[in-house]
């Protein structure tokens, strides 16, 4: 969306997702899919400014007078092609399937239209029955959407409440006994309330699914499969994600019908704005190499991806010694840490924010310059989202690499999906040749995406309240 200058003032608290400019629709056609889920043609976009129909129209025009005024009075006047595209079809009804770089404003790209659809058609909920459920992989990104729908929804009748693991759930039920339009959720704590009875999602005539590839490829495939039974078979189900890889594309596809796909540049993996490099160093140096790349001043506000949480641990408490204020944001802190270090990270009172990919997806922060990934992702498309957390709100950003010997076959990966090569920096203290020209075979979890939020054996039970 492109905001008006300067931008009106936003109450504390309200912290709607703040879309990248983008360029026109170009459509593009698509080979159909199976007779049974046959889908309409994938239309593809190429960012740069924020735009409206091939026809002039502007989708913003077609919400409510509430809605745009919401809208109009976060600075917004002109919406991003995700957004363009998705309200026209989603106003019609369809299912939906959006694809599109995170920073275009997919939140509000969903969003808008369902506020419009339940306001149109309004009723007052029942007791723990949602009009409307949205999942989200994590307490942060669910939280977020949760903000979202608060921002937009200020001039309507439309209540929500957003339900997670790792807080007392004593407050969470308390909102659904009264009745809410707009259900936000992760699929743990969904489910563990819907066990207890506390949720009935009989009546849900609207479901969403947020960064679908993350939430079928970590494991969820179970637990949504549970919800779809519970949900009317007669409703609109939209999935949303930043990257779509084909087999993740054909299962979403079986749970939908004649759904709308829409895709932007989805051949560009990679945000355009972003300066990506990689540094190869020695695994017992990367504390070191970290240390001496924060002391540069360009280097305002910094997330920090680690593979594992004690790791994460670990670095914030290196940081610490060398005289650097950091936090640390997973799956083992408690929610209100969380939360804490989140807010402190956006208020610019902590300028290094140590995540785990339990996070990434839920890190809303327009002002991040840079991004370090200290371990690389076990999956390629996990590097996406990691630096798409910098060169926000049309921003530039930086994103730096650590490559060690062990983790050469990660990279190799990461730059098959961006298909060229990342930039290296060979001049600097810490540079290890071995690194450098390693060709180790990838290790054995290679390629499975192992996460302090992802279920499996005996801690499936432990680990789903925590999400």
């Amino acid at each position: 969306m492109r905001k008006k200058s300067p931008a009106p003032r936003v109450r504390t608290g309200r912290n709607a997702p703040k879309p990248r400019p983008q360029s026109q629709p170009k459509a593009k056609p698509q080979s159909q899919q199976k007779a049974k889920h046959q889908s309409q043609p994938v239309k593809s976009q190429k960012p740069s400014e924020p735009t409206v129909s091939d026809s002039g129209h502007n989708a913003f025009h077609d919400l409510l007078p509430e809605i745009q005024k919401a809208v109009a009075d976060k600075g917004y006047t002109t919406p991003t092609p995700i957004q363009q595209q998705c309200i026209e079809h989603q106003l019609k009804g369809k299912d939906l399937i959006g694809c599109a770089q995170t920073g275009t404003g997919k939140t509000a790209a969903f969003t808008l239209p369902l506020l419009q659809r339940l306001a149109e058609n309004s009723r007052r909920p029942a007791r723990g029955t949602p009009r409307a459920l949205i999942l989200a992989p994590t307490r942060e990104l669910a939280a977020q959407i949760g903000e979202s729908i608060e921002t937009y929804s200020r001039n309507l009748r439309i209540s929500h409440t957003v339900i997670f693991g790792g807080v007392n759930q004593f407050h969470q039920v308390k909102a659904l006994n009264k009745g809410v339009d707009i259900l936000v959720a992760t699929p743990g704590r969904l489910l563990d309330l819907m066990q207890q009875k506390h949720i009935n999602l009989k009546q849900v005539e609207v479901f969403i699914l947020d960064e679908v590839d993350r939430m079928l490829d970590m494991g969820f495939i179970p637990d949504i499969k549970k919800v779809l039974a519970r949900i009317p078979e007669n409703r609109q189900t939209l999935f949303f994600s930043a990257t779509m890889a084909p087999k993740m594309l054909e299962l979403a596809l079986t749970m939908v019908k004649n759904p709308v796909q829409i895709t932007i540049t989805p051949d560009k993996p990679a945000v355009e704005r972003i300066e990506q490099k990689v540094l190869f160093v020695r695994k017992k140096n990367k504390d070191a190499l970290l240390v001496s790349l924060l002391a540069d001043s360009q280097i305002k506000k910094v997330i920090i991806f680690t593979q594992m949480k004690h790791a994460a641990n670990k670095v914030v408490e290196k940081l610490s010694n060398a005289g650097i204020h950091g936090a640390a944001i997973h799956g083992n802190k408690s929610q209100s840490a969380r939360t804490k270090a989140l807010d402190g990270f956006k208020r610019g009172r902590i300028k290094v924010l140590v995540a785990t990919d339990v996070a990434a997806r839920g890190i809303d922060v327009n002002d991040v310059t840079h991004v370090i990934n200290y371990d690389l992702p076990l999956d390629a498309e996990t590097y996406v989202h990691r630096i798409g957390r910098t060169a926000r709100a049309g921003a530039s950003g930086d994103a730096i690499s650590f490559c060690c010997a062990e983790e050469k076959a990660y990279l190799n990966a990461i730059e098959k999906l961006l298909g060229k090569s990342v930039p290296t920096e060979l001049e600097h203290e810490y540079h290890c040749n071995e690194a450098y020209r390693s060709t180790l075979a990838a290790p054995k979890e290679f390629g499975r995406n192992r996460g302090s939020w992802k279920r499996g054996g005996r801690s499936r039970t432990r680990s789903r309240g925590n999400r």
